[in-house]
């Protein structure tokens, strides 16, 4: 139940901030992925691997010896960090803490990761080592989802932006947890036991209500140090430092919300970016059809594009059918349709986990990157051209912001 005592407009900044979307961070990836494709394949190929995946001359952190190790293992804490504020603030007082609204997006997540895991075990073959990289299908890119959603303006109803978003955020906490649970080779007893300390400790902090900055950004990197050496992978520190911050309101705002409205902008505009540079490249030239048109691409292209909208799309359909919960007020069957065919862009998580799965294996690796490429591309066009043409009545701004406020009061 939500506090009434907060302004209702403070309550929905979130949820208003979607009927304003803009594309600038949709166009941005794409535009970075499509240079880091080109680079990939001229004369500045080697220069661009080796860029990112030479040796450095030093390092301060052993483990962390090229400069795709420092953007995968480091600076993507910040992504997960920004991830798990956005969820914590979700679950606390956005919509995934109203048991009515939360419960048709979190049944469509999860249709919306199992389908398309499902679907590429079915295509990928019988070589276990493919068989790692069942959950790259199984994520969504919030931002660049949100990014076409903004090309479209108000052609897309609000109830179906806070839909996706909210689809979006249960399929990240999907993400982090198959991270974390199938994604770790090797745990180090005492690095883990330090790293549950650092947490334990932070949680102290935020029950003192501690409301420094600064004493969460240490413990934050003091954490990432323990996780990183730990074995399990570095990036769940970043998850686990921002379900510490503090939720209590000091002066009208929490200190959850100043520390995510100061990162959003760096996540934006730095590090997702970069990563999608260093990690988008992959030399066409060495793949040639036959490894563009392999079993594992294919089977992940498969995956984000049939398989995430026929898992969102079912569960919607079924859900509405058998009285469970009602399709987004407002919308037609064509644009529930176009949203679930927007949730296979599956990009900056994809890549991530392909990058975990394959780690040990680049031809693999450059293979999943291809398939999350393709089908993030299929799912781009045909979701926004699909909801640029469905017709339908839609909620106005007014109606959709009401819609919110009677579920959120």
């Amino acid at each position: 139940m939500a506090n009434n005592s907060i302004p209702f407009a403070e309550r929905l900044s979130p949820v208003r901030a979607l009927f304003t979307s803009n594309s600038r961070e949709g166009v941005l990836l794409i535009g970075i992925a499509v240079l880091a494709m080109v680079i990939a394949n001229s004369a500045l190929g080697e220069g661009y691997h080796a860029l990112f995946h030479a040796p450095l001359p030093w390092t301060p952190i052993p483990k962390l010896w090229n400069a795709h190790l420092w953007i995968n293992d480091a600076l993507m804490v910040l992504f997960f960090f920004v991830v798990g504020l956005e969820v914590k603030r979700e679950l606390v007082e956005g919509d995934l803490s109203n048991p009515q609204a939360r419960r048709l997006p979190v049944i469509a997540a999860v249709a919306g990761m199992v389908v398309p895991a499902s679907l590429f075990l079915a295509l990928v073959g019988d070589d276990p080592q493919m068989h790692r990289g069942w959950a790259i299908p199984a994520a969504t890119d919030i931002a660049f989802a949100m990014g076409v959603i903004g090309l479209l303006g108000r052609r897309v109803p609000g109830t179906l932006r806070l839909f996706l978003l909210t689809v979006a955020i249960v399929d990240d906490i999907g993400a982090v947890i198959i991270i974390a649970a199938f994604y770790t080779l090797e745990v180090k007893g005492i690095w883990l036991i330090a790293s549950i300390a650092v947490a334990i400790g932070m949680a102290i902090m935020n029950m003192v209500k501690v409301d420094r900055v600064w004493a969460y950004f240490a413990a934050t990197i003091l954490l990432w140090f323990c996780v990183l050496n730990s074995g399990v992978h570095a990036t769940i520190a970043g998850v686990v430092a921002a379900l510490m911050v503090p939720m209590y309101r000091r002066n009208g705002k929490h200190l959850l919300e100043k520390v995510e409205h100061r990162l959003a902008p760096w996540n934006a505009y730095m590090v997702v970016p970069i990563f999608a540079l260093a990690n988008a490249g992959v030399d066409l030239r060495d793949l040639g059809p036959a490894g563009i048109l392999a079993p594992l691409p294919l089977a992940i292209a498969a995956g984000l594009f049939l398989g995430k909208q026929l898992g969102i799309l079912g569960a919607v359909a079924a859900a509405h059918k058998l009285g469970i919960a009602s399709k987004p007020e407002g919308t037609s069957w064509l644009q529930v349709w176009g949203i679930a065919i927007l949730c296979g862009i599956g990009f900056t998580m994809s890549l991530f986990i392909g990058a975990l799965a394959f780690a040990d294996n680049a031809l693999l690796y450059e293979q999943a990157k291809i398939g999350v490429l393709m089908g993030t591309l299929a799912s781009l066009v045909m979701g926004y051209l699909l909801l640029r043409f469905a017709p339908a009545k839609r909620l106005t701004v007014e109606q959709a912001e009401a819609k919110v406020e009677s579920q959120v009061v």
